[in-house]
């Protein structure tokens, strides 16, 4: 069984987070890239209205092809409670159809779960099934504590047991 983790990381934390996760449960990766620039404070707030909002962005890669995939993660952080822009975006252009989907939201302190609830509202109607989710805290994280944290999440929640 093949897996893929879809994700979009602004302040690179939910890379790492994907990253450690690939690692650990064997899989491929792939970051979705948000072609609006949202770096910076001003740049932060617009983003986090898009997201509120849920206002579509252009991202690259436009689409996935998850043909060759049975298990899906798809990541986001949390941003105004919501997921980012860019992940809705890919989502709203993926076929989920007869896809395992595991769902996982970073964010400073809360707001992951509206996140993961949000993502699956959109993933079902799109033909995947979601098995599991969870949810990454790295507000105050060093990378080492943050790559511990994920390693952690893998072994209590047995996630490399989904991709077999």
């Amino acid at each position: 069984m093949k897996t893929m983790i879809l994700f979009y990381s602004r302040t690179r934390k939910t890379a790492l987070v994907a990253k450690t996760l690939a690692q650990e449960v064997n899989a491929d990766y792939l970051e979705v890239t948000d072609l609006n620039n949202r770096a910076g404070a001003m740049n932060y707030i617009k983003a986090s209205v898009d997201a509120f909002r849920e206002n579509k962005t252009l991202i690259k890669p436009e689409s996935v092809d998850l043909t060759d995939y049975d298990l899906i993660y798809v990541g986001s952080p949390t941003w105004a409670g919501k997921p980012a822009p860019a992940i809705v975006t890919l989502i709203d252009q993926c076929n989920f159809q007869g896809k395992d989907v595991i769902l996982f939201a970073t964010m400073g302190s809360s707001g992951g779960r509206k996140v993961i609830e949000r993502m699956q509202e959109k993933i079902e109607p799109r033909g995947g099934r979601m098995i599991k989710s969870f949810q990454v805290k790295t507000g105050n994280k060093k990378t080492e504590e943050l790559t511990e944290a994920v390693k952690e999440i893998v072994k209590d929640e047995d996630l490399p047991i989904y991709g077999i």
